[in-house]
Formats: structure tokens, C-alpha cells, sequence
């Protein structure tokens, strides 16, 4: 039975984030949607980033990629990054990475806009996503912790919209209960990155804000234990023996 650890830090580096960086230059400084180096492969960077550390905390189990219209793991125990599927209180919602050994425990997406058009067009609409995901979750399993990274090119993001961005996020972030509010999410981190270097952009969000990517783990670790610690498969059925127990009740001799 593997035991709970440390939920190690989501770390991209800007040799990984680089690539894109020249793809995005060179395509009009933006992403294509599919193929080499596309908006799909970077957010597909981050669910991949995300699902390791996940499986790490959980004891070192294996990841899976499940099948799209499945309801349940493909293994018993198990990190599924990929299109998991989980049947919400709004609406069936495929999410990213996916934790759910005895229904859903974690759910995570990422989101990218990669340009300034998309985000302009559609960072509204993206937060919206991002409320109504968490919501569908938390309605039907209150104890799930879901969680979020947004990830997006500076150059493409003004001054203003950086601004209301983070206010906004921060005010859906760090859902710290199960009887919180529905809409939020346990764990939110904004990640803005410099596709001229790769480099991620370390002065913003700023400190203290929950929304930096190095909080993301301790956010979700935090959770997790809160809700789950010592309960199966992280620890002793508690329960298996309860029917064993004197229930007050007396037992005619024969």
C-alpha cells in the first residue's frame, strides 16, 4: 500500500519552453493549434509536469493515459494524465490529469491562450470555463480537489489585462473546504512566460500571491492530505473491521 510523500514542485524550464518560444516567433507570434511544438504540446507539458508530481505523492504510482469516454481508471491506482472523464453535476468534463481511485479525488486542467488575439477574444470566456469546471466537480464530489494552471506569452498580455487577470483568479483560488464555495478551486497558478528565452517570468504574479507556480504542489498536497490522509488506499481500512464491534445488542445462548 503506497504511502502519502512530498508533493514536489512543478518546474519547466526554459530550455523546454524555448522551442515553443521559436515556433511562436516565427508564426506570427503565435502557436498553431496542432503539430510540433503547438498550443497542445504546451499545455500537454504542463499536464505531464503535473501528473509526475501527483504520482510521486501518492507513493510513487503509475501513470496511465486513460481512454476518453471511460468512467472509471484503467488500473486500480493510478495518475491518469490525459482526457479524463468525470461526469459532473453541470455537465461531462474531460480534465487533464485525474486521480480517482474510487471516484474522482483530483482533477487538473490547463488552459494556454497563446496570442494576443485568443486572449483578448477569449480570456473571458476561460475564466468562465474555469468556474463552471470546478463547480460541475464540487457539486457532486465535495471532497475532490481540482486545480488549474494558466498559462500564457507575455508579450501577448497587457498591462490591464494582467492586471484583472490575477484579481480574478485569486478570488477563484484556494478553496479551502469541502463545504467552500463550488466555483472556487483548491489550487490556481498563473505562469507567464518570455518566448524569446523560455524563461518564466519570476516577478509576477507577485509575492505573496497564491497564485505562483512554485505554490501549485504545496496548494494541492495541503488538500489531499486534509481530505484523505489514512483513508485506503493511503493507509489502514478503518472500517474493514467494524461490523466485529459490539453493537449494544445481546446474543441469545443456546
Amino acid at each position: 500500500m503506497a504511502q502519502l510523500q512530498a508533493m514536489p514542485q512543478i518546474t519547466v524550464t526554459a530550455a523546454e519552453l524555448r522551442p515553443f518560444g521559436l515556433v511562436w516567433e516565427s508564426s506570427g507570434r503565435k502557436l498553431p493549434r496542432g503539430g510540433p511544438m503547438s498550443s497542445a504540446m504546451l499545455g500537454r507539458l504542463f499536464d505531464e509536469k503535473v501528473g509526475r508530481a501527483l504520482a510521486t505523492m501518492l507513493g510513487g504510482i503509475e501513470i496511465v493515459v486513460p481512454k476518453a469516454t471511460a468512467l472509471h481508471p484503467s488500473k486500480p491506482d493510478c495518475v491518469e494524465v490525459g482526457p479524463c472523464r468525470i461526469v459532473g453535476g453541470i455537465r461531462p468534463q474531460n480534465f487533464d490529469v485525474g486521480y480517482r481511485p474510487d471516484g474522482p479525488r483530483f482533477v487538473f486542467d490547463s488552459k494556454t491562450l497563446n496570442d494576443e488575439k485568443s486572449i483578448r477574444k477569449n480570456y473571458q470566456n476561460m475564466i468562465n470555463d474555469l468556474g463552471t469546471e470546478a463547480t460541475t466537480v464540487h457539486t457532486r464530489f465535495p471532497y475532490a480537489v481540482v486545480a488549474f494552471l494558466v498559462v500564457l506569452p507575455t508579450p501577448s498580455l497587457a498591462p490591464r489585462q494582467k492586471d484583472a487577470l490575477t484579481r480574478t483568479l485569486e478570488r477563484l483560488s484556494e478553496r479551502s473546504s469541502p463545504i467552500d464555495l463550488v466555483h472556487k478551486a483548491e489550487a490556481i497558478s498563473l505562469v507567464l512566460w518570455d518566448p524569446a528565452t523560455g524563461a518564466i517570468d519570476q516577478n509576477w504574479p507577485a509575492i505573496p500571491s497564491p497564485l505562483r507556480v512554485e505554490n501549485l504542489s504545496a496548494q494541492i498536497e495541503r488538500a489531499y492530505v486534509e481530505r484523505f490522509k489514512g483513508l485506503p488506499p493511503h493507509g489502514a481500512d478503518e472500517d474493514a473491521t467494524a461490523g466485529e464491534e459490539d453493537d449494544g445488542s445481546e446474543v441469545a445462548e443456546p
